[in-house]
């Protein structure tokens, strides 16, 4: 049965990468590969992290309970027994199963843990996770989320819609949910530089709301923006002009809501804008590309290949961008996007939803061509009242070195790569790429 299994998942993976027929199956992990991946003080790229602050709302920009219930992957589902290995290493879980009384018992020995850790718990978990660095996807940070162990990533959706998005959000019951949300960060960002109102021209726009609140980000710590856009629109940023943008900008700043296309040419050259901003500044864009989440995500709207044109564009070139979660299903896409002297790719997410082996499968690709730009992430978060961020750490964490061991020992075994080599290249995606991408300095 498990032979079968895993023929099964290769097979899965193989039509989500457009990997080769004659391509091996991950192969078991090399014993003493496991044990020096297993060593490597890791960079986690993507997180939502959560502070120790009471009530904290601020680990993501458009949480995904806003929106109407929908289906979640069965491994990120709360009856998936593999989350027993997480409670065990963090919370000392005696038990194989996942009783009620048995889970009543770990969440009074997680809170207890929580009380005894303070403003340390985001430390303590990454000690026991093995990571040294963790990329934290934040609208802001908060207590227990210090560097030099938590680097903070922002987020910038909101500066690409300065003008009504009563239209925009009236396209799916998801969006109807999620724009509403990107208006209020809006306002916090105006909030923070004192004002009250929109400047009436968009070069004003970009001199004291865009400008500012980037180098604002930048002075704060910030390594990284993040454009959650696939949730609300294509990845489809054409290159617009100028005028044409500030024509619509002024038109609307005032009242009125724009139509679809005239809001679009605004949007593909703000993303433009602040993608060029980010770069001058030393802070890499970070882009989701993923199948999901939500009943109504338009999954064709998240390819990698839509964003070609911008990472093409000779003014975006001292930007560097990252496609987070690697492109799930259209991860071959983002291999192809590895060409570009600009683009980097996590993993993230894919640790939490993907099974282990095919996450390997993504990895020998990626490996196989661009070693040097590959990126560990866990997209870490609450997920369920039980999966919590910490939980979600451990588990994505633990994923990530057996799949990147599986895959490592696939190229050793087919001569690939030495030995010595397979070691580069996991200390690599593990910390090393992360700390020359962010100039961060690790122990």
């Amino acid at each position: 049965m498990r032979a079968v299994l895993g023929v099964v998942l290769f097979s899965a993976c193989c039509l989500a990468t457009a990997c080769k027929s004659e391509q091996p199956a991950p192969a078991a992990v090399d014993p003493e590969l496991a044990k020096f991946i297993a060593g490597i003080r890791a960079v986690d790229n993507h997180t939502h992290v959560g502070s120790t602050a009471k009530d904290d709302h601020d680990f993501d920009a458009l949480p995904l309970d806003a929106i109407p219930p929908f289906d979640v992957p069965a491994r990120i589902r709360p009856e998936n027994p593999e989350w027993v290995a997480a409670y065990r290493a963090l919370y000392g879980y005696r038990y194989d199963d996942l009783a009620e009384a048995h889970l009543t018992e770990l969440r009074g020995e997680r809170q207890r843990t929580i009380s005894a850790q303070g403003e340390n718990f985001p430390t303590w978990v990454l000690d026991k996770a093995g990571t040294e660095v963790m990329l934290a996807n934040r609208i802001a940070m908060g207590p227990g989320l210090a560097p030099p162990r938590f680097r903070w990533v922002s987020y910038v959706d909101a500066l690409l819609l300065p003008l009504s998005t009563k239209a925009e959000a009236q396209a799916t019951p998801d969006r109807a949910k999620l724009y509403p949300l990107e208006d209020d960060l809006l306002h916090r960002y105006l909030a923070d530089l004192n004002l009250s109102k929109l400047p009436p021209a968009l070069d004003e726009y970009l001199r004291q709301v865009v400008i500012p609140t980037l180098e604002r980000q930048r002075a704060a710590g910030c390594v990284a923006v993040k454009f959650e856009a696939a949730y609300l629109r294509s990845l489809e940023f054409a290159k617009a002009q100028e005028t044409e943008a500030a024509a619509v900008y002024s038109r609307y700043v005032n009242g009125g809501i724009p139509p679809h296309d005239a809001y679009k040419t605004l949007e593909d050259f703000l993303f433009r804008y602040i993608a060029r901003e980010a770069g001058r500044l030393g802070m890499a864009v970070h882009i989701h590309s993923f199948e999901g989440g939500g009943g109504f995500y338009a999954v064709n709207e998240s390819d990698p290949f839509l964003l070609e044109s911008a990472f093409n564009d000779p003014d975006l070139r001292k930007t560097n961008f990252v496609i987070i979660h690697g492109g799930g299903i259209f991860s071959a896409h983002a291999a192809a996007m590895l060409w570009k002297p600009n683009v980097y790719a996590d993993f993230s997410l894919m640790v939490l939803v993907y099974p282990t082996p095919q996450v390997a499968a993504v990895l020998h690709d990626w490996l196989a061509q661009f070693p040097e730009k590959i990126l560990f992430g866990t997209d870490a978060g609450p997920l369920n009242p039980d999966q919590q961020w910490d939980i979600a750490t451990l588990s994505g964490t633990n994923t990530a070195r057996t799949a990147l061991g599986m895959a490592l020992t696939t190229m050793m075994n087919n001569g690939e790569v030495t030995r010595r080599r397979a070691e580069e290249i996991a200390t690599a995606v593990m910390r090393g790429n992360a700390s020359r991408l962010y100039g961060l300095k690790l122990n």
